[in-house]
């Protein structure tokens, strides 16, 4: 995973200053939006609903790195990209951040007809008003989805989502999280039972994925693959294919069905910048 534009021997978890000022600062105030995977879906706490996530995680690299950052967490799961865009941009821009992470689109993608250059154009607007306001972006690449049954046919669409991500970064001066590109993450071991989430290990692998993007010094040990899983029977695997569909793919097809989302009537979990 590689940045897109990193300062010349950047080794901690600064940004530029404002213009005027001369040398770098450390991020003081790192803003998350996004859908389910910023969220922190997969990835337990220890309260009743609590979640934690890779961003909470990221923001806690950050704080390690400089001594501390205020975070807020304005996710949401089963948001689509526009309605992050309405409900959570603006309210972001408001906390005047100067460190953005703007994951959003997968959900979108999931849905036929999904029209990825459409959604790369509204992507790159957003990107616009953040670059404008101060802040640095953080964006993120959607993982490879050919292991996956059913959501594997998103591939084509969610490749060139990923190439318009790519080209909004070196256009806008963002940082990307290539996810795409990693081998790790392809480990059915990195994901949650419902595999449309990181579990636990997935979300503390990319959050150092990200530090890493970001110029923070981490253990790179987080790129390092498990070793191979035993390979179970036949029939277990089967099995399991007929669970996984029965317990999520049904559910999921009926909240699309009725119009639902798994975020109705959920808010935000961290919706003040807090010191970390």
């Amino acid at each position: 995973m590689i940045p897109v534009r990193p300062p010349p021997g950047r080794t901690r978890a600064v940004c530029r200053r404002p213009p005027g000022q001369d040398g770098p600062v450390a991020w003081q105030r790192y803003v998350a939006i996004g859908d389910s995977f910023t969220e922190g879906v997969g990835d337990p706490g220890t309260g009743p609903d609590e979640l934690v996530g890779w961003a909470d995680r990221l923001a806690g690299h950050l704080a390690a790195a400089d001594g501390g950052v205020e975070y807020a967490n304005l996710a949401v799961r089963g948001r689509l990209l526009q309605q992050v865009l309405d409900e959570q941009l603006p309210v972001a821009l408001e906390l005047a951040p100067d460190l953005v992470s703007l994951v959003a689109g997968g959900n979108d993608l999931l849905r036929p007809g999904a029209d990825p250059d459409a959604l790369a154009v509204a992507m790159e607007a957003a990107v616009v008003q953040l670059r404008t306001a101060g802040a640095d972006v953080l964006l993120a690449t959607g993982v490879d989805p050919r292991q996956t049954p059913l959501i594997g046919r998103t591939r084509g669409r969610s490749a060139v989502y990923n190439a318009h991500l790519w080209s909004i970064a070196a256009r806008q001066g963002a940082y990307v999280l290539d996810q795409w590109g990693a081998t790790w993450v392809q480990d059915a071991r990195m994901w949650d039972v419902d595999r449309l989430h990181l579990g636990s290990e997935g979300h503390r692998r990319t959050a150092l994925a990200a530090a890493a993007v970001l110029g923070v010094d981490v253990d790179p040990g987080w790129a390092v693959p498990l070793d191979p899983a035993p390979v179970l029977p036949r029939r277990e695997r089967i099995a399991g294919e007929v669970a996984w569909v029965r317990s999520f793919v049904v559910p999921w097809v009926g909240r699309r069905v009725r119009g639902r989302s798994s975020g109705d009537g959920r808010t935000a979990k961290r919706p003040v910048p807090t010191p970390v």
